[in-house]
C-alpha cells in the first residue's frame, strides 16, 4: 500500500460510521445479542439503532430474527458470515493506513 491518503478508500464506509461500527463491534463478540441488551449497550434510541441495523442488513452484514417468546416479541441479531469477513477486512485495512504513515 503506498503512503497516500487516498488509501482510505480501502476503508469500508459503511461500517466505519460510528454508530454502525459500533453495533459491528458488540456483535463480532458474540454469537447473537438481544436489541434490548445492544441498545443498552450503545445507548441508542430504538428508532436509531433500527435504522443502522436496516443498511447493514441490507448489505447482508447483519442477520435480524423477530420471534415471539412467551408472547412477546424478542428481535435477535447476529452478523452474517459477509458481516464477519467485512468486519475482519475493514480491521487489516484500517491497521494498514496507520501502519503506512510516515513515523
Amino acid at each position: 500500500m503506498s503512503k497516500n491518503p487516498s488509501d482510505l478508500k480501502t476503508i469500508d464506509r459503511l461500517i466505519h460510521e460510528p454508530s454502525r461500527l459500533m453495533i459491528m463491534t458488540q456483535l463480532y463478540v458474540v454469537e447473537s445479542a438481544d436489541f434490548l441488551f445492544l441498545q443498552h449497550q450503545l445507548q441508542m434510541t430504538p428508532g436509531n439503532l433500527s435504522s443502522h441495523l436496516s443498511k447493514l442488513e441490507t448489505a447482508g452484514y447483519v442477520e435480524i430474527v423477530k420471534e415471539f417468546i412467551e408472547r412477546k416479541p424478542h428481535t435477535a441479531l447476529k452478523l452474517t458470515r459477509k458481516g464477519r469477513s467485512a468486519f475482519k477486512e475493514y480491521q487489516q485495512n484500517l491497521k494498514q493506513v496507520f501502519n503506512d504513515l510516515p513515523k
